[in-house]
């Protein structure tokens, strides 16, 4: 069992999950665990010969009941590949798993607060390279959706449906748009990369979204991803994360149903390190300005395309 200890300085929460010091790292492909059980194989995580879309709790939880939850998604049965690589169906396949354990771990006392998320490529400090992402249920509300809390409250309503607005009017950093989906930079991008995808209705989580909503939230965010591949011409590392509504335990909070992506790449060899201003006071400097980094986004959306 992790342990946690509230942080006076800072007034945030710190999980103490020591067991995940010992948690499998980088294994050989013939080692995955995320891979199917073959017949003849030795057991995985998967006990199935082959899968579509696979959901366990993680092994080595950040977060566990009766305080909290940790759980692995596993994209494909395909070690190679990755989220931009998988069939549109498969994609849009995930946005409806998504909704569901939105849906299960939220309704749970012990979750304030869903987080949906992917870590690609070692440059973040992922640990296996099988096709995956994972899913925290938090038995507090984190510092970043209480942020946006507060954005909400500085700006009269909803923060995210105001910069939304923004963006679609100025145009300068948007990458990719569909019928009910918009990808952009946005305007103080911390990332030289960085971009959101958002809904263009007011939609404060994935159970709140149409099926319709939710193909067209696939859609943007492979587009996004493929154009990231496409930039470098290489594998492109981010973290992906995906914003929306605290749960029911954390009160009547809203949201405003968002993925956003932060790529450590400031070139194609270079990375962005949190360093001194970034850690010891909580101020980002950016490399490059995100209009310039819009416009070669989306071109290599262009050309991914």
């Amino acid at each position: 069992m992790g342990e946690l200890r509230f942080n006076e300085l800072r007034g945030e929460w710190v999980d103490y999950a020591i067991h995940r010091q010992d948690r499998t790292f980088l294994p050989a492909q013939a080692d995955c665990p995320l891979c199917p059980t073959r017949p003849g194989g030795a057991a995985t995580e998967i006990p199935f010969p082959a899968f579509e879309i696979a959901v366990f709790e993680n092994r080595f939880p950040a977060f566990e009941a009766p305080h909290g939850a940790a759980e692995v998604v596993v994209y494909t049965d395909s070690h190679e590949g990755s989220f931009a690589r998988l069939p549109a169906e498969r994609a849009r396949a995930l946005m409806w798993v998504w909704r569901e354990r939105y849906l299960a771990l939220g309704a749970r006392p012990d979750v304030e607060y869903v987080l949906i998320f992917e870590n690609r490529g070692i440059e973040v400090g992922v640990t296996l390279h099988h096709p995956h992402g994972q899913i925290y249920g938090y038995p507090f509300l984190p510092p970043v959706p209480t942020a946006e809390a507060a954005a909400d409250a500085r700006l009269g309503g909803c923060a995210l449906c105001t910069l939304l607005e923004r963006e679609l009017g100025d145009g300068s950093r948007l990458l990719f748009a569909n019928d009910d989906a918009v990808a952009y930079v946005p305007y103080a991008a911390r990332w030289s990369y960085e971009a959101h995808v958002a809904l263009r209705a007011h939609r404060p989580s994935l159970a709140r979204c149409t099926p319709a909503e939710l193909d067209s939230l696939a859609g943007a965010l492979q587009a996004l991803t493929r154009g990231y591949d496409a930039l470098f011409a290489r594998p492109f590392p981010y973290v992906m994360a995906v914003h929306q509504a605290p749960t029911p335990s954390a009160g009547d909070a809203d949201g405003h149903l968002h993925v956003e992506f932060y790529p450590p790449l400031r070139t194609a060899e270079k990375l962005k390190f949190l360093a001194g201003s970034e850690q010891g006071a909580g101020a980002f400097i950016a490399d490059t300005l995100p209009e310039e980094s819009a416009q070669s986004l989306r071109e290599a959306i262009e050309r991914a395309a």
